[in-house]
Order: C-alpha cells, then structure tokens, then sequence
C-alpha cells in the first residue's frame, strides 16, 4: 500500500500494520512521518526501540534478521528502524530485506528510512516486498504554488491565521518568498511566530517583522520558474543561487539545455511529429511537460534561433570571454538570458511597475 504523507494520520488511526517504508528528500516531512510511526506504535504496545543504520556493502544483516526474530526481556512487542541513506541495500541487503519482510511477525514493528527513490528502485524485489507487507509513505516536497495553503494550515494548527482577502494573500505570499526550498526553516519561522503573538489573526507587518529570509533556492526549481514566466520570482532566484555560492556552469547549463530542448521540440513539430511524441523522445516529461505544453505555441522559430544563440554567447561569458553587448559579469549574463527567456514565454500583458523596469535594466545591463 502507498501512501502520501497527508494521508498517513487518517492511516494510523485505522491500525497498524508491521512495515512502514518512507522514501523522499524532504527532512522535515520525512522527520514528521516517523514520528507519527513512532508516537502510533508506543500508544499501541511496542516499548523497545532498536535502529539500524545500513553504513555502505559491507553491512552486516544478520544482526537485523536476528533483532526481528529475538524475544525481548523486558517488552512483548518491538520497534526497528531501519536507515539506509545511500538508498541502495546492496545485493545481500536486498535478500536480506525480502526474508524479513516474509518472516516478520505482529510483535515486531519496522520502520525503514530511505532518501528519494526512482522508478527503477521502486521496481525492485526488494521495495516490492517492503510495500507488500506494509505501507510505504512517500514524501513528496511542497512546490512553490502550493507554499501558502501549507503555511496556512500550519499557522491553523498552532491556532493563528492570517486576514481574509487580498491582505492575507499578500501575507502568505511574503511568507512563501522568505521560506521557499527550506520546509526545516519554515517550520521554525512558524514555532516563532506561536512564541511572539498569541492565538488569533496575525497582521502583515508581524508577520514582516518576524520572519527570516532563509530561503535556498534550486536550480532546477530555477528552470520551472522561467518557463512558468515568473518574472519577479526568477530575479529573487537568481541573486540567491549566486548568494548561495552555485556554480555559474551548472545554473548556464540548466537554461541553455531548456532551450535547446524547446528548439527541438520546435523542429520536430514542425517536421510533423505530434506534441506528445516530440517531447518524449526528447525526455520532457512531469512538471516541465506541462511547461512545454504552454509555452511552445508562444514561441516562434526566429525567437527559438535568438534565444540558442543567446545561449551560445553566456556560455563563453560563463568561461570568461568577453562580448560587446552582454555584461561582462557572469551572473548579470545569466540573469539576462533568463530574463530574455522569461519574455517570450510571458503571456501578455507584460510586466508592470517595479517588476518591468527590473527586466528592462537587466536586459540593458
């Protein structure tokens, strides 16, 4: 049985059962899964706790299989936690996995920790046998889009909210901007707000005068973000990717390589290939599928040529050379390639205010 991370309270208090599997890259919601395990199996008997961590090849099985078969001496009922960071068991770890889950009994309940996974891992015998006999949580990070509606339900849940209307939209929008790629900090901004005001509705100017800007931001999100036209949001990224200290490389190669892509995409739907072919055999595929969909009738062929020639001129800033037009500064060459993507894939109307004499003076620069 599987399961997202929302769903496994409403699990828990159904029953247990012996074999929890929770898999993703998101700490605190990882964190929070395993505790309601944790919390669950105590309320319900198992006292003694034994964790195991899988330190690389060489790990020795044995001592798991035998904890899972022993008869504790001071406790009826066991929990194990089972820890494999490298998120790959090993071939003997993959036996070992697929004879404990056969043998493990109704005194014995396991909890193991796994990073991310992809689809080849989540088709092996090994995960296999762990989703059958029990239940694997996947812990899927919250996007961008979906930040507010998770900060107001945990502001819920301490017992606070934000204004109706316009203000509180504005409020968790500048919450989401100071918090986003970092649920961790997040969920310490939001304890700190429950210290400082009481229960009830919390003003936009609390909320400003409290919250830190712990955002980390990800290239890759970077990508989503100037495809979805984002225009504000892609600015903020770029100047925290660069006060992060990420490689001016990867964050070049990320763009160019999404124009490279909608360029052939392009080529072949011009050629008479259907949308849905062309972006396969190009390996487009999830959220930036949905990106693609949107923004290849927005684009003409002559801007696709400009943008990839665009591309080919930050590169050689990137490694150091110079050109008349472009900025001489990486990152201001970065920020402009993205801006100049984010302009042809923008549906109209454009920018307005701060938001457009930002684009123009970085499109200038």
């Amino acid at each position: 049985m599987q399961l997202r991370s929302d769903q496994l309270d409403a699990h828990l208090a159904r029953g247990l059962k012996p074999v929890y599997t929770v898999h993703g890259d998101e700490p605190l919601l990882a964190q929070e899964a395993g505790d309601a395990v944790r919390n669950a199996a105590r309320a319900a008997g198992y006292s003694e706790r034994k964790v195991f961590t899988v330190s690389g090849a060489h790990f020795d099985w044995s001592g798991v299989l035998g904890a899972a078969q022993a008869m504790s001496l001071f406790a009826e009922r066991q929990l194990i936690e089972l820890r494999i960071p490298g998120g790959k068991p090993g071939k003997d770890g993959s036996e070992a996995l697929q004879r404990y889950c056969a043998a493990v009994g109704d005194d014995v309940l396991t909890i193991v920790h796994l990073p991310r996974l992809d689809r080849q891992q989540q088709q092996s015998a090994w995960f296999i046998a762990l989703d059958a006999a029990g239940v694997s949580v996947r812990v899927d990070p919250v996007e961008r889009r979906a930040l507010p509606q998770w900060i107001a339900q945990r502001l819920a849940r301490q017992g606070q909210r934000v204004a109706e209307g316009d203000v509180g939209v504005q409020t968790l929008a500048f919450f989401a901007d100071r918090v986003e790629g970092n649920l961790l900090a997040a969920h310490q901004e939001l304890q700190k707000l429950a210290l400082l005001y009481p229960a009830g509705e919390l003003a936009y100017e609390q909320v400003e005068a409290a919250v830190l800007n712990v955002a980390r931001y990800d290239v890759f999100k970077l990508s989503e973000a100037v495809l979805a036209g984002q225009t504000a949001r892609v600015l903020r990224m770029v100047d925290g990717l660069r006060a992060e200290g990420e490689a001016t490389v990867l964050v070049h190669w990320t763009l160019a390589e999404d124009i490279r892509a909608l360029k052939r995409v392009k080529d072949a739907m011009a050629h008479g290939k259907p949308l849905p072919m062309a972006l396969r055999e190009n390996r487009v595929w999830g959220n930036k599928e949905r990106l693609f969909e949107r923004v290849l009738p927005l684009l003409a062929e002559h801007q696709l040529a400009h943008l990839v020639e665009a591309a080919s001129t930050c590169d050689g800033i990137v490694k150091g050379l110079k050109h008349p037009q472009w900025p001489l500064e990486p990152w201001d060459a970065l920020k402009r390639l993205a801006l100049m993507l984010v302009q042809a894939v923008a549906a109209p109307p454009a920018p307005r205010g701060r938001a457009a004499v930002r684009v123009r003076l970085a499109l200038e620069a």
